[in-house]
């Protein structure tokens, strides 16, 4: 009789397996169909346009207004973009800056926002801490011309605060004034700076909400058992956000060869004299294509900036899977 019902369970799993598919389309068909509309958004906008990778293994020219009679027509060139850009002196720059500044933003950005959420976490007032949240936000939601146009008024040599008021106040002399739009050397503290100041609010509301869902539980045993304000923050919070700071952290490693455009062209108001220490391979894809109009060598560049994101997220997922395969990605 055992045997004979682990036959049939058997032989009930394999048909569930063999026609798994079939048998949850026609189980959950409504929450598929509901799934139709996002998955054509991202068939359109996002699988579609990978076609376009092609266009870095070409000398694109524009032959007419089509963009197929220009794809078509133009000769095929194999690696030779890439081999451009891997031969020129800003290749090493721009890769180094890319990467200098987006690992500087994931540390900094990940102790502050942990700092902030765990601060904004003890403000008992319901309203207070609202406040708080809100007010550090803000500056989320500001377009980065906004923000550049603040930027030059703090910085501006002429007429900005800090050499107008705030530095004469402090007893420097006008010709010991900074030109700070001259002086590549401080412009990594500075957006350093700016970039901590306008995403640390997002990401600290992701970590007070992660806080939020922790079990009072834990607090609670901790209390009974004698422990301080800070050794339960110590030994309980920081421990059950690292799954979700490994997770974020991966993401964002993900995209460390992709940096802010807006950060780096628009507060930096694209200067020449600042592109050792500011540039970086987003904005130099947009000065290829607008200086020397050389569509295969900028679509080069964005792909060589694709794949190395693709290979440090797997990396970087595989490192953790074997120290926590609980927190890695997949």
């Amino acid at each position: 009789m055992e045997s004979s019902l682990t036959t049939k369970r058997g032989k009930a799993l394999k048909s569930v397996h063999k026609h798994g598919f079939l048998y949850e389309l026609k189980k959950n068909k409504v929450l598929f169909l509901m799934m139709l509309p996002a998955l054509a958004v991202i068939l359109v906008n996002n699988y579609l346009p990978m076609a376009g990778v092609l266009i870095a293994f070409k000398n694109f020219k524009y032959f007419g207004r089509n963009f197929f009679e220009n794809f078509f027509k133009s000769k095929w060139v194999g690696l030779e973009n890439f081999e451009f850009f891997t031969a020129t002196p800003d290749a090493f720059t721009i890769t180094r800056n890319t990467l200098l500044y987006n690992l500087a933003f994931i540390v900094i950005g990940l102790v502050i926002s942990v700092f902030f959420a765990i601060i904004l976490n003890e403000i008992k007032g319901k309203y207070t801490s609202k406040f708080y949240q809100a007010s550090m936000f803000l500056p989320y939601f500001m377009s980065w011309i906004v923000v550049s146009y603040l930027v030059f008024a703090l910085l501006s040599e002429e007429q900005g605060f800090v050499n107008k008021s705030l530095l004469p106040m402090l007893g420097v002399s006008a010709d010991a004034l900074p030109t700070w739009y001259g002086d590549p050397g401080k412009w990594p503290i500075i957006l350093t700076l700016v970039n901590t100041w306008k995403f640390t609010g997002y990401n600290c509301v992701v970590y007070v909400a992660a806080i939020a869902g922790i079990d009072q539980e834990y607090y609670e045993a901790a209390t009974v058992d004698g422990a301080s304000r800070f050794y339960q923050i110590r030994k309980i919070t920081i421990p059950l956000l690292t799954p979700l700071m490994v997770i974020l952290t991966l993401l964002a490693v993900g995209r460390v060869f992709y940096s802010d455009f807006g950060l780096f062209f628009s507060v930096t108001r694209n200067v020449g004299t600042l592109f050792e220490t500011i540039g970086v391979i987003d904005t130099y894809v947009y000065n290829a294509l607008r200086n020397l109009n050389d569509v295969g060598m900028a679509s080069a560049a964005g792909l060589y900036q694709s794949l190395c994101g693709f290979i440090l997220v797997l990396s970087s997922n595989l490192i953790v899977r074997k120290i926590d395969p609980d927190k890695a990605l997949f």
